[in-house]
């Protein structure tokens, strides 16, 4: 109900905006919104070569070419002149994001064809994880912990395997690998769940976890730092760290509040000492690396542990093929039926994560979202906020809506004011420590469609809130 709401408000105010600033000059022309692409020039006006500065009209007459594109030829290097037929185009900045219709386009080709794949693969094996007893065996191990976590789910239930592998990928940036084990996990806890339309207390702990982003290994933003020239592409591995676990641990005392879990469970504590310990002692390894070491390490260390389940499964599988001939099927065959279910997901999810994407091209492009963040950078300056840090908010503020969008901002960020700078840096660890909540959402519960999701969203939204705060003072403290 709360993200339907929202979906329509961020719809509406979008297209009042729109209209006002097209119909107030604000706005030359509403193409773009539609039809415009990612980077792409902005036409602002169009004029006749009489109206224009003499200096450009000059450079334009004189050019070889009547009808051409003149660059840089007044002070502001982003604007372009294309004289045709009489009239010359103005065009000014470049576009952050495609327009409605490419929009649905790339969410189809670039998006959800990439996932499709992605979930036919996982779904397969996971398929050979659940026939082969390998599954059931994890959830036996893990049991006494996850029952402390999500009381409602009965000892041994195969839903914790998933969850398993699923925190896993997400602690070591798999994203490709979470997506699917996720998918399986709401689909197995929403077996349990007695109002199918209605978000359990098992599902909504899971998906705030989830959205925390807790990773040990952030892969794809060394990748993005070494390519924007970083000195130590891998120094804010640790704030990310840092960063993503405050979040996590945020989200599970938040929502463990709410659904009044025992915090003194004796198992629950171990389990959580565990994790502090390893992450203490993947830090202290790390750290002791030079600059080489890191980056081989950090590149190979995900890659690696992914290859090692795919191996572990398909081993396991071989060896417990009379599993599979007491089911009346073999390997291969299991793998095609879990692979076959992956396709079905892809294709149910793809309506839930259009509507949101699409919802998210009009907000950016319409301009509504750059006056409220620069409305709130200037609420931070005059409160005495560094300036760097709110040069560094635009990631934080689009992330929760777009991975994508962030990800151009982070880029942008590193090549305006240099990946070693407390902007760059900063715009890295918002990146890296929390999840796209919007697109999360809309992908795993409408992969179960659930209609009420209650206040998931309202806690996962804190959660990003939480991270965004840690991360500026873990920026300010190491950098």
């Amino acid at each position: 109900m709360v993200l339907s709401r929202f979906w329509l408000v961020i719809f509406i105010s979008s297209i009042v905006f729109i209209v006002v600033s097209l119909f107030t000059g604000n706005s030359y022309t509403i193409d773009h919104v539609l039809n415009g692409k990612k980077d792409e020039p902005i036409l602002i006006s169009e004029k006749y070569i009489d109206q224009l500065p003499v200096f450009i009209k000059d450079s334009i007459e004189n050019a070889p070419d009547k009808t051409m594109v003149i660059n840089n030829i007044t002070s502001n290097p982003d604007t372009t002149y294309v004289y045709s037929a009489k009239t010359v185009k103005i065009y000014s900045g470049v576009q952050k994001s495609d327009g409605l219709l490419p929009t649905c386009k790339s969410t189809l080709v670039d998006l959800i064809l990439p996932l499709i794949a992605y979930l036919a693969f996982f779904c397969g094996l996971m398929e050979l994880l659940i026939i082969s007893g390998a599954s059931g065996k994890l959830a036996v191990v893990l049991s006494p912990v996850f029952v402390k976590v999500f009381p409602t789910i009965p000892k041994n239930h195969p839903s914790i395997s998933y969850m398993t592998l699923n925190f896993a990928a997400n602690f070591l940036g798999l994203d490709s690998a979470a997506t699917p084990f996720g998918l399986k996990a709401m689909e197995s806890l929403q077996e349990l769940n007695p109002e199918k339309d209605r978000a359990s207390d098992a599902q909504i702990m899971f998906m705030c976890l989830h959205a925390s982003g807790l990773t040990l290994i952030a892969t794809s933003i060394i990748g993005y730092r070494a390519a924007a020239g970083a000195a130590n592409p891998a120094d804010v591995m640790l704030p990310c760290i840092i960063t993503s676990f405050i979040g996590t641990i945020a989200a599970f005392l938040i929502v463990g509040v709410k659904q009044k879990i025992n915090f003194k469970s004796a198992s629950l504590v171990l389990a959580l000492i565990t994790l502090i310990a390893a992450i203490i002692g993947l830090l202290m390894y790390v750290n002791h690396l030079d600059l080489i070491g890191k980056n081989y390490f950090t590149s190979n260390l995900s890659a690696l542990i992914l290859v090692a389940i795919i191996v572990f499964t398909l081993i396991f599988s071989f060896f417990k093929e009379r599993k599979f001939a007491e089911s009346g099927t073999t390997v291969f065959d299991a793998f095609v039926v879990g692979a076959n279910n992956g396709v079905k997901t892809g294709v149910v999810i793809f309506p839930y994560v259009l509507g949101m994407l699409v919802a998210i091209s009009l907000f950016r492009n319409s301009g509504l979202f750059e006056i409220i963040s620069n409305g709130i950078a200037f609420v931070f300056s005059n409160m005495g906020v560094n300036k760097q840090i709110t040069d560094a908010l635009p990631v934080a503020m689009l992330r929760p809506f777009s991975s994508a969008g962030s990800r151009g901002f982070l880029i942008d960020s590193m090549n305006t004011f240099g990946a070693d700078s407390l902007t760059g840096r900063l715009s890295s660890i918002f990146q890296c420590s929390a999840e796209s909540t919007f697109y999360v959402i809309a992908v795993y519960f409408g992969s179960v469609n659930i209609k009420n999701t209650r206040y998931a969203l309202p806690i996962m939204l804190l959660v990003d809130l939480i991270c965004v705060i840690t991360a500026i003072f873990v920026a300010s403290w190491f950098f």
